[in-house]
């Protein structure tokens, strides 16, 4: 097994108790909130039923990207969890409307203040979501896989909403008859964040999409690990394209334009090959030859 697949198959297993999360958040949230009348814990119930599905785009894109290079995909078909990652965003920001839509509607009609159980439901969605976010970020960064992180945003952004429908349960309780609309507002707020999120997760999607290049760090360790190969004189240009968890490399290397051409293959294969031993990021690398300035 590679180790691109282990670390799908690592993401994958994360993303699975996660939906697994979701889904009995999404239940015990939207029944409670049903019970307790309580207007945000039923609208964080319907953001959990929206982490689930969610998740799943997810997983299926991750299935997807683990399948190896073919003839139609010569660059593998890491892409899909970056299309994944989109979708996500996509799906938070069209859920986070839909709550805030559903947060105001009979905002001024009188109804019973929430119970007790409504409070209980929150706290244990914020220890729960805590926890799976932390997972999350700590296993996508660590895979670079941007779907994962996307899903780990998902799961922070519900902690911040839980607090603000924690706050108005709680005011709508201490005084029903001065906050008893909190409860309304508290899941309006929830609405927003959700939107917020959504649309970061698009742009960062969108980003790997568009070809943008990796951090500086990362450029600079292709460049170290380039320039330490044997007869590599400089390095002219260095292309990087996000596929998956790795990255596949347009090298410009500077070699003695005395060499043959068979001197000078053999110096770019070793660069090839360094890399790839190297750094475990790197998917492939196509390497350029060009005679050195100056040399000769």
């Amino acid at each position: 097994m590679t180790v691109v697949s282990q670390s799908y198959r690592s993401a994958r297993r994360v993303v699975l108790v996660g939906i697994a999360v979701s889904g009995m958040l999404s239940c015990s949230n939207i029944i409670i909130g049903l019970l307790a009348h309580s207007i945000s814990v039923v609208a964080t119930g319907f953001e959990f039923a929206g982490d689930t599905l969610a998740s799943s785009i997810v997983l299926i894109g991750m299935r997807v990207a683990a399948r190896p290079a073919d003839e139609d995909h010569p660059y593998g078909h890491g892409r899909f969890e970056t299309l994944s990652a989109f979708v996500v965003g996509v799906v938070l920001a069209a859920g986070g409307v839909m709550i805030c839509y559903q947060s105001l509607q009979a905002i001024g009609e009188p109804h019973a203040p929430p119970g007790a159980s409504a409070a209980v439901a929150l706290v244990g969605a914020i220890v729960l979501r805590t926890i799976m976010s932390s997972v999350k970020f700590r296993v996508g960064r660590r895979l670079r896989s941007s779907a994962l992180v996307a899903d780990a945003w998902n799961d922070a952004v519900d902690i911040l909403s839980a607090l603000a429908a924690l706050t108005a349960v709680g005011l709508a309780t201490y005084d029903p008859g001065r906050f008893l609309a909190a409860d309304h507002y508290g899941g309006f707020v929830v609405g927003i964040v959700v939107v917020i999120t959504g649309i970061r997760v698009v742009r960062d999607a969108s980003l790997e999409l568009a070809d943008t290049m990796p951090a500086p760090e990362l450029t600079e360790e292709i460049l170290r690990v380039a320039r330490s190969v044997a007869g590599v004189q400089g390095v002219d240009k260095v292309f990087a394209r996000k596929t998956g968890l790795q990255y596949h490399i347009d090298l410009h290397i500077e070699v003695d334009p005395a060499l043959t051409v068979a001197a000078s293959h053999a110096i770019a294969g070793h660069v090839r090959a360094t890399l790839k031993r190297d750094l475990p990021w790197v998917a492939d690398v196509l390497v350029h030859v060009e005679p050195a300035v100056g040399s000769g």
